[in-house]
């Protein structure tokens, strides 16, 4: 899977680099902007057909250095190019400050941006805005660019990004924000160029929304970094569609639990979701009182009467059920008491709990967290999630004045090491994460956003596709990764108008397109 990096681990790349004498930061930087031109006429071909008017905004820092050799550049393919520097030329870093000065050699014009905001304003005919201001390393709100901002926004020139739209944190894609300051308008990218690797804000949160496209591009760095957060890729669903065995018992037996009559359309999504991901048999555990409403509505499902926890253990003596889902529509008080006996089993089972699964313990989260183990799966949406971990919730939704800001990875990590297992926490940005500290991100943004996904029963599917993934034998990461990628390709498979039933009758296409 391809790494997302925070700005200290790119740091880290960046100087070991240089460090090593195979490179200098001045030619990173000459390598940055050449990135930046040829993505700008590789996203607009019109724009390198013939010379436009561009408006180049540097930054204090090397994102400033990387926004002069862009100016310099435009300006030798015949562009007029007007350079604006917020900051004191003669306190820019050695690298950016050599920049700056070729500029001015070569007879380019800088306008200091201190007491010129107020009346900023592009000319009708610029066709270009290109934001060098801070970058990734930028660790406090950003204010007094408000007309810059405005002139981002709308229908305006196109806009391009180096590395990240300013003002947004690189590590969360959350725009950091002053308490109590006027709120100003934000600086939005119809393209982001970024270096080496995309950087998790351009993942998370805000990041998508701001950052138009983005462009990575190769400045010539070799090697990742430890520790780093993971794109979930095709080759996760890959994994998921190649073929486990030839018998139905080496495919795996899930369970999955239901609530009572009126109740059971949640469970059936999540059955055959495990079904059609490939669990060798489901079993749909079901109340008495519900059981000839489940039995006219299924048939490669199996049924047994599950009434209560004494039932469920009964069921669970069978050794050959390898994999549970608890929560969709199972009811509270269902929840509460089959929850225990399905982690609690003297052999552990892996075990997907969702919805109402989580929610039965909103008042006391350390009762779920204590029969909790390895093999189990938290899947719970942002609503869920603060239930759950009300702190870490807190943490997350303030809103952020410094950076790198608290981020929906770091959120994620917390709440995977407090309960002991890995946690799924859903959304566009869907953040996986295990009590390791591994995590991955399955992002549903850019062109694979489907916001048709957002339809009741999708996240019961996406429960029993993970349900099918371990009882196939995968790991409990390694399941959620692979449900998650599959989730938003069915979606995007589809198309709009998709409803939950959908996504499980799109799958096999979709797997069968991955096999090749």
């Amino acid at each position: 899977m391809t790494e997302l990096l925070t700005s200290a681990q790119m740091r880290a790349v960046e100087a070991a680099a240089i460090g090593s004498g195979a490179v200098t930061g001045l030619e990173l930087m000459e390598r940055a902007g050449r990135g930046v031109v040829e993505a700008m006429f590789e996203e607009w071909p019109e724009l390198a057909r013939a010379p436009h008017r561009a408006v180049v905004l540097c930054g204090p820092g090397n994102n400033g250095g990387d926004g002069f050799v862009v100016a310099r550049l435009l300006r030798g393919w015949g562009w007029k190019v007007e350079v604006w520097l917020f900051g004191d030329p003669e306190r820019l870093p050695p690298d950016a400050g050599a920049n700056h000065d070729r500029w001015r050699a070569a007879g380019g014009a800088v306008t200091a941006w201190a007491g010129a905001e107020a009346g900023f304003a592009p000319g009708a005919d610029t066709a270009l805005l290109v934001d060098a201001l801070f970058g990734t390393g930028l660790g406090r709100p950003v204010e007094g660019f408000a007309g810059f901002a405005r002139a981002t926004q709308g229908t305006g020139p196109r806009v391009v990004a180096v590395d990240i739209p300013s003002g947004l944190c690189a590590d969360s894609g959350r725009y950091l924000r002053r308490e109590g300051a006027p709120a100003e308008p934000q600086i939005r990218a119809d393209l982001t160029v970024s270096f080496h690797a995309e950087k998790l804000g351009h993942r998370l949160a805000e990041g998508p929304a701001a950052c138009g496209r983005v462009v990575v591009k190769d400045i010539g760095l070799r090697g990742g970094a430890g520790g780093a957060v993971c794109l979930v890729g095709p080759e996760t669903g890959q994994a998921a569609a190649a073929k486990a065995g030839a018998h139905k018992y080496t495919h795996g037996h899930a369970l999955v639990l239901s609530g009572g009559a009126g109740r059971t359309g949640a469970a059936r999504l999540a059955a055959r979701g495990a079904l059609r991901i490939g669990a060798g048999l489901v079993t749909l555990g079901v109340p008495g009182a519900a059981q000839q409403e489940v039995a006219s509505q299924i048939a490669a499902v199996m049924l047994r009467r599950v009434e209560d926890g004494d039932g469920l253990g009964e069921v669970l003596r069978d050794r050959r059920f390898n994999a549970l889902c608890l929560g969709p529509g199972l009811g509270l008080e269902r929840a509460r008491e089959l929850v225990r006996v399905a982690c609690g089993a003297p052999e552990p089972r892996a075990v997907v709990l969702d919805a109402d699964a989580l929610t039965a313990f909103a008042d006391d989260p350390e009762a779920l967290f204590a029969v909790l183990h390895a093999r189990c799966v938290l899947t719970p949406h942002g609503g869920e999630f603060a239930r759950l971990f009300p702190d870490i919730a807190e943490r997350l939704d303030a809103a952020p004045e410094t950076g790198p800001a608290f981020s929906k990875v770091e959120a994620a990590r917390q709440a995977a090491a407090r309960a002991g297992c890995v946690v799924l926490l859903k959304g566009p940005d869907t953040v996986i994460a295990a009590p390791d500290g591994r995590a991955a991100i399955s992002s549903a943004a850019y062109g694979r956003a489907v916001p048709w996904l957002a339809t009741a029963g999708a996240g019961d599917v996406l429960a029993g596709f993970i349900t099918g993934l371990l009882a196939r034998g995968f790991t409990p990461m390694a399941a959620a990764e692979s449900a998650a990628w599959l989730h938003v390709e069915c979606a995007r498979s589809f198309g709009p108008g998709l409803i939950a039933e959908d996504l499980t009758e799109t799958l096999p296409a979709v797997l069968r397109e991955l096999r090749g």
